[in-house]
Formats: C-alpha cells, sequence, structure tokens
C-alpha cells in the first residue's frame, strides 16, 4: 500500500521575505511522517539558503500510488554519524574490582521549586566516579608521570581522524598480532580493532579472558605512525598478566588508546573519521569520551 503526505508550508528567510506553497504531496514510505522531516526535505530540494522558521500545516496522510522513490528520512537528516561509545548509568562495572559509577541528584527538581518562579524547575546532578568508566580514553599521563595528560592533548589529535576498521573476529583468535595490520595504509590514521567483543558488555564474561592486541601489533602500529588506536574489548592489552606492553608502547609514542568502543561492525572498513573527546582535565590521564565516526 503506497502512502502520500499533502500539506502546505510556509517559509521565512533571514534576510527577510519567504515564500508559501498549498497543497504539495510528496510520496512517502510508511504511513507517516514527521513535520521535522518535511521541512528537511523541502529546504533540501529546494536548494533555500538563509532559511529562518518553517511551518508546515494542514498536513494529511493519503493512500495514493507513488509517483517517485518515497523520502528517505536517515538521508534526509543527514545521518551520517554512528555512536561508538557505552551508555554509562549508575551502578555500571566497567572493571571488575572497580568501583561502579553514583549518579544522583545535587539537586532534584523537587527542591528547586522553592527557588525559582512557580512552573520553573531545574535539575542539577551529582556523578561520583573513576575515571576508567564506560568508554574511555587514554592518553600518555595514564601510565607515564610526565606524559601528556588531557589538558595537553591538542583537537586534532581527538577530532575527524581518518579512520581504519580492522577485524578480528573473537571466535577465530583473541591474541591480534602484528600480522593482522599488515599491507594496510595505517600512517596518521585512527586504526578501530573489531573483535564483536561488545555484545558481551554489562555481562560478566565480558570482564574476562578478552581479546587485545600483543606487544608486536602495539609496536608496529607505533612504527607505522597511527594517531590513535581503539578497540571494543575490555582492554587493548592482555590483563591475565601484571604487565601492559600495549598501553606502554603506543602512550609512550602519544598514541591514544580508546577502549570498551562499540558498534564497529557498523562501519565500512575506510571512509569515515573518528572522534573521542574528553573533558580538559588537568593531572588526569583517562576519562570518558563520547565517540563516533562520521562517514564520508
Amino acid at each position: 500500500m503506497d502512502y502520500r503526505v499533502q500539506f502546505d508550508f510556509s517559509v521565512e528567510f533571514t534576510n527577510g521575505g519567504g515564500i508559501q506553497g498549498q497543497d504539495f504531496r510528496l510520496d512517502i514510505a510508511e504511513d507517516d511522517i514527521a513535520d521535522e522531516v518535511l521541512v528537511e526535505y523541502i529546504v533540501q530540494d529546494m536548494r533555500l539558503l538563509m532559511v529562518g522558521k518553517v511551518r508546515i500545516l494542514n498536513k494529511t496522510i493519503i493512500q495514493e500510488k507513488h509517483k517517485r522513490k518515497p523520502i528517505d528520512s536517515d538521508l534526509l537528516s543527514q545521518r551520517k554519524y554512528i555512536d561508538l561509545s557505552h551508555t554509562i548509568h549508575d551502578g555500571l562495572i566497567t572493571h571488575k574490582g572497580l568501583p561502579a559509577p553514583l549518579i544522583c541528584d545535587y539537586l532534584s527538581r523537587e527542591k528547586s521549586k522553592k527557588y525559582y518562579a512557580e512552573g520553573t524547575n531545574f535539575q542539577i546532578g551529582k556523578i561520583e566516579m573513576i575515571t576508567n568508566t564506560g568508554t574511555y580514553l587514554d592518553c600518555p599521563f595514564h601510565r607515564y608521570e610526565d606524559g601528556k595528560d588531557l589538558s595537553q592533548i591538542q583537537l586534532q589529535q581527538l577530532v575527524d581522524l581518518d579512520g581504519i576498521v580492522v577485524s578480528v573476529d573473537y571466535k577465530v583468535t583473541k591474541e591480534i598480532h602484528a600480522d593482522y595490520f599488515r599491507n594496510l595504509e595505517l600512517r596518521g590514521r585512527a586504526v578501530l580493532v573489531h573483535t564483536g567483543w561488545d555484545t558481551f558488555w554489562n555481562k560478566e564474561n565480558y570482564l574476562v579472558d578478552h581479546p587485545y592486541l600483543t606487544e608486536d601489533a602495539a609496536q608496529y602500529l607505533a612504527d607505522c605512525g597511527v594517531k590513535l588506536v581503539g578497540i571494543d574489548s575490555m582492554n587493548i592489552d592482555d590483563t591475565r598478566g601484571n604487565t601492559r606492553p600495549v598501553h606502554s608502547a603506543l602512550l609512550g609514542q602519544e598514541i591514544l588508546i580508546v577502549e570498551h568502543l562499540c558498534n564497529l561492525g557498523k562501519l565500512p572498513k575506510e571512509g569515515f573519521t573518528f572522534t573521542a573527546v574528553p573533558p580538559k582535565w588537568l593531572g588526569v590521564g583517562t576519562f570518558p569520551v563520547r565517540a563516533f565516526a562520521k562517514l564520508d
């Protein structure tokens, strides 16, 4: 069954003037469509510039045969971003033996009412947590006392890095050595290691016997001049021992590390940029990030 949307619209321009349209009909994929999607369609399809307020009026859905390809709301909203971060919630265990975050009200909405006019209230939250929580970034200070902390990491080391995904299924091996990275264009890139281990996130087995890079892999990546290495497992190092050769090799060369990534399977091998930005903390070497990819 085909659906079409019929509507009027008005557009105001920021430099004055405006346009109107009546009884527009567009093919849609389902039996409803949000006003915001129609606004994006109008602006993009008509190539309008300096657009101010847009109104969608008298919208109705009708059953009528399609005349062209239905509107793709994902493309209209320019959904080119893939979220690669886990959600942090109260009580989340990221590492066995380390405390979960405490997330609560510092000032609740109810208590805030006495400070504001009737009908106005706010919430101020309070978070108590260790820095190794959720999806986080390690910088040199995490491993080395004289290494750069988060306040010294430049934005160009964190934002819109040319990315490449290297897939090594945890069902095949959990030991990821240098050979998996050979014959690849690596220099200056964010290398994201997709193992599929994130499927166990927030489960007991996520915290043990996880995929990891070997020391020779870390040294190879460092020699190739990568900017950042990320992985979708509990740690980039083998945590069964008390040495951390991968952290040592990468952070020693000021190559940043992001652990506990997710959704790497949604990315192409290449053709995207990677961003992971923590707050600008002085004296801190690790902190949660909102990591994401932007598709080309």
